[in-house]
């Protein structure tokens, strides 16, 4: 891979953590709790997730396949997966919430969706100034 890739992803990776590790501490104080209860594991969790997410949107961008959705949907299919499964085995570390899998898969599905849409929107303003 080339450098910049990996500048790309090192980039995403640490906006994305950063966004939803302070999106989480908010929405906790707003509810008055000032203390995560969920420790560590929490945040550990939460970093493999969108480590996933950012290195099969890495994948996927750099992917020939066409059309653009198609590219998209190859690379979601088994990062989705993947994150299930990390789900899976984290639960036999401590118990899963009863919507564990359906917030993992809202979460990861918005998070997708939104790097997905920002990819395009790249893509397609980008194309023309090529050709010039």
């Amino acid at each position: 891979m080339k450098k910049s890739v990996w500048e790309n992803a090192l980039f995403l990776y640490t906006s994305i953590y950063t966004f939803a590790t302070i999106l989480n501490s908010v929405l906790y104080l707003q509810n008055g709790v000032y203390e995560d209860p969920n420790g560590n594991w929490h945040e550990i969790d939460r970093a493999i997730i969108v480590l996933i997410g950012v290195l099969a949107f890495e994948l996927c961008t750099n992917l020939k396949t066409k059309p653009i959705i198609l590219r998209y949907i190859i690379a979601y299919i088994p990062s989705q997966l993947l994150a299930f499964a990390y789900i899976w085995l984290s639960g036999m570390r401590e118990p899963l919430a009863k919507s564990a899998y359906f917030d993992i898969w809202v979460n990861f599905t918005w998070m997708w969706l939104l790097m997905c849409f920002v990819s395009f929107a790249i893509h397609r303003f980008k194309k023309p100034q090529a050709g010039k």
